[in-house]
């Protein structure tokens, strides 16, 4: 098979040495199952292609791929940093007992509790992106009577050749600050001015998107990063510590799809800003990159179990699902596609095309609008690969529908790392204000 970690063994599908019919009977569906040597496996391969390029290299895994005190938790005792986006990723990976001085705070629109929370907590870095966001954290340092160590997110102005929804360095992206038109240039001026006190610039952050299966836009990225380095420099007098790439490397999400090897992600990048690097005469800074989605996204896998089958009356066959859109809301936002079989007929021939929906109530709760299977009955189990990464992240209880359970697993064990939520959670944060108390006559 193609997939990572998984086997066929009497009919079934395993993940890491287990039977996932029998997980999905231990733990219930639908099902989140993450291949924790996989996992770790890709951490230590980041790292050690990274810094057989560039020794000063860091890996910070990019936490809203999927982010629980577990994965955080994991990531630590592999030696990575955490890229966070928000106070509760933040809270999350503090909680794990993640080192604060390996986490990096990204986000278009920090608040100020948010950056109070990262200051307080003496986090490694806050990633800068806009001028606004800046005066405020000079602001929130001030009042704290602490420094932050700052990086400034530019926008290169690159086009990813990705889906518009994950592409996040051209020139209309909501993020960074844009270069072309000086506005980096002039904020860096204002920083070197000390405009902005207690804050400590070390570096530029640049990440041009996501699901990348063709790397050419790497190095333009690259390029245009160090020579706005150089450029700096030369205009301040400010040579960087620090360069964040970002990250974005694709992983398989259907049988033909081929990504590339992290090697070549590394060589994409490295070799065209090592170029400039010795081009400029600049001290070569240290390169961090944030891998996510390729670190777990093929590690995951969701099992559901088949319920309503039926035809409409063109003869399209539906085979619906105990979970959809609220587990996995991509193929609704980005047409993505996913691979599946019957995990309890594993090695069976298909011999028919159909469409698997959700149990939603959407028309688009579609989760592989044409498939070829063997003809699915009630309670088989559905195993939809690649689902590692941006599934739980993005779930909802849309529909009131319970968040499934998580369970990592290795060397023959399963352990939940995020457990199922039940009817009581769905209501647990409602409140019901004595004048909407229904009598009982």
């Amino acid at each position: 098979m193609k997939w990572h970690g998984c086997k066929t063994c009497n009919n079934r599908l395993y993940v890491g040495d287990m039977d996932t019919v029998s997980l999905a009977q231990q733990f219930e569906t639908p099902l989140y199952i993450v291949n924790e040597e996989r996992v770790r496996s890709r951490c230590r391969e980041f790292l050690h292609e990274a810094r057989a390029r560039w020794p000063k290299s860091e890996i910070a895994y990019a936490s809203k791929a999927f982010c629980c005190k577990a994965m955080c938790a994991l990531v630590a005792s592999e030696g990575l940093h955490l890229d966070v986006v928000s106070g509760g990723e933040m809270h999350t990976a503090l909680s794990a007992g993640f080192p604060p001085d390996r986490i990096e705070f990204h986000g278009n629109n920090k608040s100020e509790k948010e950056l109070g929370f990262a200051v307080e907590n003496n986090v490694g870095r806050i990633i800068i992106d806009s001028q606004s966001e800046l005066q405020l954290l000079s602001k929130v340092c001030t009042k704290l009577k602490k420094t932050a160590t700052i990086l400034i997110r530019l926008n290169p102005g690159v086009d990813p050749h990705t889906h518009a929804s994950i592409s996040t360095g051209n020139h209309d992206s909501k993020f960074g600050v844009p270069i072309i038109d000086k506005q980096a240039i002039t904020l860096v001026k204002e920083i070197a001015n000390n405009k902005y006190p207690n804050t400590k610039l070390i570096g530029f952050h640049c990440h041009v998107g996501s699901q990348l299966l063709d790397l050419e836009g790497l190095g333009e990225a690259a390029n245009v990063m160090v020579s706005f380095a150089n450029d700096v420099k030369i205009a301040t007098g400010i040579e960087i510590e620090e360069l964040n790439l970002g990250g974005g490397l694709g992983i398989r999400y259907l049988n033909d799809h081929n990504p590339p090897a992290i090697g070549e992600f590394f060589d994409a990048l490295l070799e065209p800003a090592k170029a400039a690097i010795k081009k400029f005469g600049l001290k070569p800074p240290r390169m961090v990159f944030e891998p996510g989605r390729s670190l777990i996204g093929d590690a995951g896998i969701t099992i559901y179990e088949v319920g309503a089958i039926k035809a409409s009356a063109s003869g399209k066959k539906f085979v619906s699902v105990d979970g959809g859109m609220s587990d996995n809301p991509r193929p609704a936002l980005y047409q993505a596609k996913y691979h599946a079989l019957l995990a309890n007929r594993a090695t069976e021939n298909p011999t028919e095309t159909v469409c698997v929906v959700g149990k939603s109530c959407e028309s688009g709760d579609i989760l592989i609008p044409q498939i070829q299977l063997p003809e699915a009955q009630r309670g088989d189990y559905l195993a939809v690969f690649s689902t590692g990464a941006y599934n739980y992240s993005m779930a909802s209880n849309y529909n009131r529908l319970p968040k499934p359970a998580v369970v990592f697993v290795m060397n023959g064990k399963a352990d939940v790392v995020v457990r199922r939520e039940s009817l009581e959670d769905i209501t647990s944060h409602d409140e019901l204000p004595s004048r909407f108390i229904l009598s009982r006559s």
